[in-house]
């Protein structure tokens, strides 16, 4: 009997959990948000724009360290926060302003790839996260390294 009755209050548990109070079974959307998809929106938001987001250094000698600055402007109508450029490898270090860029205004994005210890077709990426929507952006770089008794 107590193992019926504890069956019991359990079941009318979870029937009523489910009862969201509208009553017709379709859940509220009273809390989602979303400004790319609402068609108007007052809040203010970083837009980062890049001139390119793919540099080609052609072919390198293995051994060779590279630089290239990836240009971007703040498009959107609040300041710009970059928090991190995180790369795939080692080999590719990203420099980056830490000051909030003003909307308007422009930046760029230093990357430095060494080609030591590497050899043939390389593609290397570079993950830009910032206070914009999508937060993440990927830049790419990639070279042909070839070894000294390929020149």
């Amino acid at each position: 009997m107590k193992q019926f009755f504890f069956i019991l209050v359990l079941a009318l548990c979870f029937l009523t959990a489910c009862n969201n109070g509208s009553g017709d079974g379709k859940l509220s959307t009273d809390l989602v948000t979303n400004p790319k998809t609402a068609g108007k929106s007052d809040e203010k938001q970083a837009v980062i724009t890049f001139n390119k987001k793919e540099h080609d250094f052609g072919t390198l000698l293995q051994g060779e360290v590279v630089t290239y600055s990836f240009h971007f402007t703040n498009t959107g109508n609040a300041p710009l926060l970059i928090s991190s450029v995180n790369s795939s490898c080692g080999c590719t270090v990203g420099s980056y302003p830490r000051e909030p860029i003003a909307p308007g205004k422009e930046g760029s994005i230093k990357v430095s790839y060494d080609s030591k210890s590497h050899h043939g077709m390389q593609n290397r990426t570079l993950t830009v996260m910032s206070n914009t929507m999508p937060a993440k952006n990927i830049l790419r770089i990639k070279a042909k390294v070839q070894t000294p008794n390929q020149y």
